[in-house]
């Protein structure tokens, strides 16, 4: 029989219990799904949902199109599309609570329970969940390690597919081979590559674009291993560069180690951005480092948390997130370097051991 992680929903009522005694939790999104009972899938229009309540057993709300095996732990409320949903909700919601809610939880679903008066009060209980999931257990913290490692080795390959000539689109049409090769099971996000111009545009999409001699190719890139993503950007010179692609490089090779430097316990993650910014900031770019420095990440690539200016919380032991300063030039070129850290008890482990120093790729 199936199981919900008894750990991790301990750990999420705790934090439920410290922001809202008495309360009780509806999660809905799928990764905090999976996360918490093992079980994934991306629903669409339809219903999915876990019932968290301190003393009584989760509850989990499934599709009948979905089937999913028992659970020793928890109850399965099985359910199909013409049920009325509030109905099946309101079975097992204490009415004299107030319940939390994620985010993700679509208005469709939720209106319908605030009209029934279904619990005492409604709030956004999203958090309980995100600062569960942003501090990763030993077995996360491996995966996430391993995911970098399958990441690393695909970004060693990619000089090799560099020619004059080469498309964009044909390079990163060859990526999702290379990740299944080295043992991910897909992308943890569509690949960006970028040549020139193009890599002045943060979240450029891979088009027919060539890559020509003095250019910059720009690789941004993500795996999923057993569920766990990683991410990192590296920048290369095809050919001889100008000396403002170089100085360039060498300041966002900088911020991101002085960012890097920094990572530890109790400082704060604007104080990270503040670290990176400065450094492209005092070399006369500041206009041009257009975005956060960070993000964190896990199941997902993008998850609940970021590291920038307004965020003053404080970094903590296990929570994972990306280091990425850029300078984008608009119509001439752009660099960033990304990498991911695992925070440690005393600093931080770096995650991507691909290297910085600047790669020029002539053949």
């Amino acid at each position: 029989m199936a199981q919900v992680d008894e750990a991790r929903v301990a750990r999420v009522l705790e934090r439920l219990e410290a922001g809202h005694p008495g309360s009780q939790l509806l999660v809905t999104d799928p990764w905090s799904i999976f996360y918490l009972t093992g079980f994934y899938a991306e629903m669409f229009e339809r219903f999915s949902g876990v019932l968290l309540r301190a003393g009584a057993r989760p509850v989990i709300f499934d599709n009948a199109l979905y089937p999913i095996d028992a659970y020793d732990n928890a109850d399965v409320v099985v359910f199909n599309d013409t049920d009325d949903l509030a109905s099946v909700l309101m079975d097992r919601i204490d009415p004299t609570a107030p319940l939390g809610i994620d985010a993700s939880m679509r208005s469709g679903f939720l209106i319908p329970l605030q009209e029934r008066e279904a619990a005492s009060s409604f709030f956004l209980g999203s958090y309980a969940v995100a600062d569960t999931r942003a501090h990763k257990d030993a077995r996360e913290r491996e995966l996430m390690r391993q995911s970098s490692r399958i990441n690393d080795a695909v970004m060693a390959e990619l000089p090799a597919l560099v020619h004059e000539g080469v498309t964009e689109h044909e390079i990163a049409s060859q990526m999702l081979t290379l990740y299944r090769k080295h043992g991910a099971q897909g992308f943890s996000f569509p690949p960006i590559v970028s040549f020139g111009g193009n890599a002045a545009n943060p979240h450029h999409e891979p088009d027919d674009t060539a890559l020509a001699t003095g250019q910059v190719a720009l690789f941004d890139i993500g795996g999923q291993y057993e569920g766990y993503c990683s991410d990192m950007t590296r920048t290369f010179f095809w050919g001889e560069p100008d000396e403002e692609s170089r100085r360039i490089y060498d300041i966002v090779r900088r911020a991101n180690e002085a960012a890097e430097t920094l990572v530890a316990p109790g400082v704060r993650f604007c104080d990270l951005d503040r670290a990176a910014r400065r450094v492209i900031e005092d070399a006369g770019y500041g206009p041009y480092f257009t975005h956060r420095l960070g993000h964190s990440i896990g199941l997902q690539d993008h998850e609940p948390g970021d590291v920038s200016a307004v965020n003053e919380a404080v970094v903590e032991a296990g929570m994972t997130f990306s280091i990425e300063p850029g300078i984008y030039l608009p119509g001439r070129t752009g660099v960033r370097i990304e990498d991911l850290v695992l925070v440690t008890e005393d600093g931080c482990e770096i995650l991507n051991s691909y290297t910085k120093e600047p790669c020029r790729i002539d053949r």
